[in-house]
């Protein structure tokens, strides 16, 4: 099973390696207010991937926060592994 994992990775690593080679084209990106910027497509896409990872890390931090401050402020006996009850949901 080890080994089928480092095989799937690889496999990953290769067919993104390949799409960065395929895709060294100039790309250029238009901001408001007349700016642009131009790069390679791979990093167009990187950039907007990690933009994509970023706000939706951003939009679950207040639900994250309020079930945080939520869990502190319950009381200890409605945990249920306070219960010795280690096969609930």
């Amino acid at each position: 099973m080890k080994y089928l994992m480092w095989l799937l990775k690889a496999a990953i690593f290769f067919t993104l390696f390949a799409f960065a080679l395929n895709n060294q084209h100039v790309a250029t990106v238009h901001f408001f207010f007349g700016t642009s910027w131009s790069g390679p497509l791979v990093l167009v896409v990187l950039a907007a991937f990690a933009a994509g990872l970023v706000i939706g890390a951003a939009g679950m931090v207040p639900r994250w926060w309020r079930q945080r401050t939520a869990a502190r402020r319950a009381p200890a006996d409605a945990n249920p592994t306070s219960t010795g009850d280690t096969h609930g949901i």
